[in-house]
């Protein structure tokens, strides 16, 4: 019996045609699958967007809302209403309020380091530590200047 060819002419060229197919239907299927993949996190950005539109939506209703808008305006600013006494609660020993040290870090540079966000303080509140901050600088002269003599006050007539 003769010993037959391991590979027929036949089927180098099935082998050839199904690699070709292969060569050739790569590039198309890598690239829709990236488009499938690109058409998700497009529609998840829409979704993420179309959750913010409903929240602003939601809270420009509620500022709509006159008693919602004094709500904020005693909470955020310490408004009060006409004929009201507003109060605020003061230490009698006259000692500033300390945080406990495990509730809050002792800088504002540890919050930062620590990767919390540091608390918002009302827009008046860094006015202030603006204006004291340049009055610091102000007085702070290393020697002070002597006056220049004044006529002021001086007892002797001057002829001008």
């Amino acid at each position: 019996m003769a010993a037959r060819p391991r590979f027929t002419s036949r089927a180098t060229v099935l082998v050839l045609v199904l690699c070709s197919l292969v060569a050739i239907l790569a590039y198309p299927t890598r690239q829709f699958i990236s488009q499938r993949a690109e058409i998700s996190a497009q529609r998840a950005k829409a979704d993420h967007a179309r959750q913010q539109v409903e929240q602003l939506r939601r809270d420009k209703a509620r500022w709509q809302d006159p008693e919602y808008v004094k709500a904020q305006a005693r909470a955020r600013l310490h408004y009060a209403v006409p004929g009201e006494t507003p109060y605020i609660a003061a230490d009698p020993s006259g000692a500033p309020a300390q945080p406990s040290a495990s509730a809050t870090p002792a800088s504002p540079s540890a919050d930062a380091a620590a990767g919390r966000p540091q608390a918002a303080k009302p827009w008046y509140a860094g006015i202030w530590d603006s204006v004291d901050a340049a009055d610091t600088a102000a007085l702070a002269p290393a020697t002070p200047r002597p006056l220049p003599p004044s006529s002021v006050g001086d007892p002797t007539p001057h002829d001008h």
